[in-house]
């Protein structure tokens, strides 16, 4: 996207963010242009920003925003790995340079015996490039906010570094700290200047870097999931042109393109297959190892791998309408949203700074006028500058954020948005859509009655080849049921569709008649006794039921129904268990949806079973859960889904479903297997513990070690490793999601 375009979304890559503070005042500046919403995100280095009509503001002048308050920013591409990369072996470099010359600094100082005549100017000399080059990304970063009147945590550390450096400069200089005597680093001075911090200065900086270098390492390592998705698509696609392959890069298909696909390959860009038969690993977006038969008509998704057959396959969706590109955009989106307590983190952050600095003034002056010494009380006040740093703060959401939703996308489940997780952990009812859902949504023949005398073979054959004329889902269950039983069917002549009602055709010389019972009587067909009782039946059972006639007698019924999905009864338990009260909505008829909640263990009382409802009804019907104090999550595939998925507290739609669904929903299960509903929910509240704890422990830290490093318990060296361990910890626990157990 050119810089100077307009846009619905914009979505930036952020440079030079130090702190969750930088993050914020980024966010407020920008929420400040005229007809812009924006979130910027410290974890993931991202700013996402929406428009909402104003005609002044575009691209180019929010990257201009960015850039006036001191940060880089440019249109998010393909080179975010590369750029993350490039912060990690920054700080890396820095970490090298630090170690070889802060830690005989930080040693020599602390061990008395060691002190050689003249220690402190040697001392001098390595702490210098130390607190200059090695700690320069934390003095630029408070420079460019000082010429902005502010403050970030960075400026903590500036602030403590160079006071305990200069400090040390002036005693060494101009005080008395080279008359000190070997063994004996600093005197208990009372005004007098023998007390050198130059371990403190380069101790703080080696710590700090080292927490850096560690943290954007397992930053960069919590996007690893969404960077293999937005890159495991193929490269290549040999495309037939004339009839020759010819290799395309995957950026030059376009929509009707046809391309093979060899065994081990994989497939190009989403599409349906028009020859070959195979079977497809499809684990990239079901998260199931277990590849799926594909023949000619079978739609097949990019990035999925091709296991046997070779196959042709046209192209249906390209670039960023693919499957693999939804997964990706939908995943980015919602790692750069915010939930509720990381606002609050970031709040909290802002305005932590300021009063910390006024903290550390106040112990000093409190110190120096109870008579303590002024190194202790200069000690005192450089501890609680460095301890204070709420780095972690501002890293204990979206660190957490960012492995979950990444960990969800590898499972096949897109989370939209951080506020979904709030949710999940309060849900406490779950709505169920029947077809498409816990049901496959295709027709399958069940069972064959016939009158007396007619032959389970002959029926099935001619009804069968009457039915292959006709698109019909009950048609079509019919005539693959005969094929699958028969292997081949007669050809059908003088075919006749009566719409609603059935079919009229020639086979074998006979007219053969084929639809409902009322067809049947306008028709003035006789039924014999045996299938009108078949045909009560099954309209109790909530199937549906054809009769196939010929020279004036039905000769038979097909009872056809919607087949459970093999996981829906396994989904439904293991969902029972988590204490979720399931209840099945359906706009079928009565006795068809009593029969689905039968099978996979739903109650069939009227508060469980909710049959024959309109789109409207659905709706309703979640209002009236939510008004008795339910929290209402809702799964569905269709189009008369997407209003009941919007009024749930959280929506699930099923990937297998409408895109007027998964727009519309809150979760999307890419595969459409009911048991990953289970794991989304366990998913998003294992990422909401997480965040908890990192903000508790990110609280629970600074609320410690303040009154720790204000009365002189900690010392300014160990308070820059507890809070560089401390940024280190949060973002380290955030990785532990991507090992949650899910299903057994």
């Amino acid at each position: 996207m050119p810089s100077n375009a307009t846009a619905a979304d914009l979505d930036l890559e952020v440079g030079g963010m130090t702190c969750a503070s930088c993050a914020m005042r980024i966010e407020k500046k920008l929420n400040k242009l005229p007809g812009v919403a924006a979130t910027v995100n410290y974890a993931t280095e991202s700013a996402h920003v929406g428009f909402t009509g104003s005609d002044t503001t575009n691209a180019s002048s929010v990257i201009q925003a960015i850039e006036s308050l001191g940060y880089s920013a440019a249109v998010r591409s393909a080179t975010t790995k590369n750029e993350a990369d490039a912060a990690y072996h920054a700080w890396r470099r820095r970490l090298w340079v630090a170690l070889p010359l802060a830690l005989p600094v930080i040693f020599i100082s602390m061990v008395d015996p060691w002190h050689f005549e003249n220690w402190q100017w040697w001392a001098l000399g390595f702490t210098t490039p130390v607190i200059t080059w090695v700690a320069w990304p934390f003095h630029r970063a408070t420079l460019v906010n000082l010429r902005h009147l502010a403050t970030t945590m960075d400026t903590l550390i500036a602030i403590g570094v160079i006071a305990a450096f200069a400090w040390s400069l002036w005693a060494l200089i101009w005080g008395d700290a080279t008359s000190a005597m070997p063994g004996h680093s600093g005197m208990d001075m009372g005004g007098s200047s023998s007390h050198v911090y130059f371990e403190v200065a380069a101790g703080v900086v080696l710590f700090l870097v080292l927490g850096r270098y560690l943290e954007t390492r397992a930053r960069f390592r919590a996007g690893d999931a969404l960077r293999a998705l937005m890159t495991m698509g193929a490269k290549h696609a040999n495309v037939l042109r004339d009839g020759v392959e010819t290799p395309t890069p995957v950026e030059q298909l376009q929509i009707g393109d046809q391309f093979v696909v060899r065994p081990g390959e994989k497939i190009a860009t989403d599409g349906v297959v028009l020859n070959g038969t195979s079977a497809v690993d499809e684990s990239m977006i079901t998260g199931e190892s277990l590849p799926v038969e594909k023949q000619p008509g079978s739609p097949v998704t990019g990035a999925t791998v091709n296991s046997n057959g070779r196959i042709v396959v046209r192209a249906t969706r390209v670039g960023a309408d693919t499957t693999l590109a939804s997964m990706a955009r939908l995943v980015h989106d919602a790692q750069t949203k915010k939930a509720p307590a990381q606002r609050l983190a970031d709040r909290v952050s802002a305005v932590f700074v300021p009063i910390v600095i006024l903290g550390a003034a106040i112990t000093l002056a409190v110190w120096l006028l109870t008579d303590h010494p002024a190194n202790d009380a200069f000690t005192a006040a450089v501890a609680v500058l460095i301890i204070a740093c709420p780095c972690a703060l501002g890293l204990a959401t979206p660190t957490a954020l960012l492995v979950g939703t990444g960990r969800a996308a590898q499972l096949g489940i897109v989370i939209s948005g951080a506020d979904v997780l709030e949710q999940t952990r309060k849900v406490d009812t779950i709505v169920f859509d029947k077809t498409g859902t816990l049901t496959t949504g295709v027709m399958t023949l069940h069972n064959v009655i016939s009158a007396a005398g007619v032959s389970h073979d002959e029926v099935l054959g001619l009804t069968g080849a009457l039915e292959a004329a006709s698109e019909h889902p009950i048609a079509r269950a019919i005539t693959n049921a005969a094929l699958k039983e028969l292997g081949s069917l007669p050809e059908v002549e003088n075919f006749e569709n009566i719409g609603g009602r059935g079919a009229r055709g020639t086979v074998n010389g006979l007219r053969i008649s084929v639809g409902n019972a009322a067809f049947m009587a306008a028709e003035a067909i006789s039924v014999p006794p045996e299938l009108e009782e078949a045909l009560a039946l099954a309209t109790k059972h909530g199937d549906t039921a054809i009769f196939a006639a010929w020279l004036g007698y039905a000769r038979a019924i097909f009872v056809v129904s919607d087949t459970i999905k093999p996981s829906s009864t396994e989904a439904l338990q293991v969902l029972r268990d988590a204490g979720l009260d399931p209840v099945l909505c359906s706009g079928d008829s009565r006795g068809a949806v009593t029969r689905v909640a039968e099978l996979v263990g739903i109650p069939t009382d009227a508060d469980h079973v909710i049959a024959g409802v309109l789109p409207a009804r659905k709706v309703e019907v979640i209002r009236q859960l939510q008004e008795q104090g339910r929290v209402v999550a809702m799964v569905g595939d269709g189009v008369n889904d997407a209003a009941a998925l919007v009024q749930a507290d959280i929506g699930i739609a099923m990937g297998t479903g409408t895109d007027a669904a998964m727009q519309a929903a809150d979760i999307t299960i890419v595969g459409g297997d009911l048991r990953s509903v289970q794991d989304a929910l366990l998913l998003s509240r294992a990422t909401l513990r997480t965040i908890k704890g990192n903000i508790f422990w990110a609280f629970a830290y600074n609320i410690a070690a303040l009154p720790l490093a204000a009365t002189g318990v900690l010392d300014p060296m160990v308070a820059g490793f507890a809070m560089a361990g401390s940024s280190v910890f949060v973002v380290t626990n955030s990785l532990r999601l991507r090992k949650t157990k899910l299903r057994s």
